[in-house]
């Protein structure tokens, strides 16, 4: 069979393969919430390894920070942890904001003078949610999520690729539950950025997935290189042999 045959065929299983492989469906938009339907609320965030506390109390020394920095700054340790000198080991994890500076503030009451209805402040840096986004794009992986990142914004961020198809990315939810199938959607980015489409640019949640595939024309020619690869290896080999 000639190399051409071999390219034809390739290419035409690779078409084939591209179009029917997005399980999207339309419907699966509904469990995705617009930006302004997000419901915004300390207790929602729930702290876990590794995130960064940052502890402050101008009634505790120990939380009072300098005149270089603002209050005491801590890492979760693995085991979902914090130390402080005073008071010892607290276990954080799975807790929100407000009820580890209750926490903290009821152990200090014992040692300090606290009068304010909130004499202790917690805040935090994500180091412990994040979002992914795969495929053709110049910033691939793990991104940290915000708590407001929508469709939109993710894909800007990435910077997707000339090889993209971007009528056809996919955002993706998986779902606790295995026995339940993902929710996916396609997103047209094309529609979005030239008509202004904001149909589907909802917010992302944490452990979404956002897949931007390559076009038929790029996945045709990387199958074809894959397969033209070893074989003008192999001839570059054999003229070499016959030169000498």
């Amino acid at each position: 069979m000639s190399i051409h045959k071999i390219l034809w065929g390739a290419g035409v299983c690779c078409v084939l393969f591209v179009c029917g492989c997005f399980p999207a469906n339309p419907e699966d938009i509904n469990a995705f919430l617009k930006p302004n339907e997000a419901v915004v609320t300390a207790d929602t965030y729930i702290l876990q390894p590794p995130d960064e506390m940052m502890i402050v109390s101008s009634k505790v020394p120990e939380l009072a920070g300098t005149s270089m920095r603002v209050g005491h700054t801590q890492v979760i340790r693995p085991d979902g942890i914090i130390s402080l000198e005073s008071v010892g080991e607290i276990q954080v994890a799975g807790k929100t904001c407000r009820q580890v500076a209750e926490l903290i503030a009821e152990q200090m009451k014992q040692l300090y003078k606290l009068e304010s209805s909130y004499p202790v402040d917690v805040r935090v840096i994500n180091r412990s949610k994040y979002y992914y986004v795969i495929g053709e794009v110049r910033n691939p992986g793990a991104q940290i999520f915000s708590g407001r990142e929508t469709t939109l914004s993710a894909v800007a961020k990435a910077i997707i690729l000339l090889s993209a198809w971007e009528e056809k990315i996919q955002i993706i939810r998986p779902l606790p539950d295995l026995n339940e199938k993902p929710k996916i959607f396609e997103l047209d980015l094309k529609a979005m950025t030239e008509r202004g489409d904001m149909s589907c640019n909802v917010l992302l949640q944490e452990g979404d997935i956002i897949y931007v595939p390559p076009t038929i024309l790029a996945s045709v020619g990387r199958v074809i290189g894959e397969i033209t690869a070893p074989i003008f290896s192999s001839a570059g080999a054999i003229t070499n042999v016959s030169g000498l």
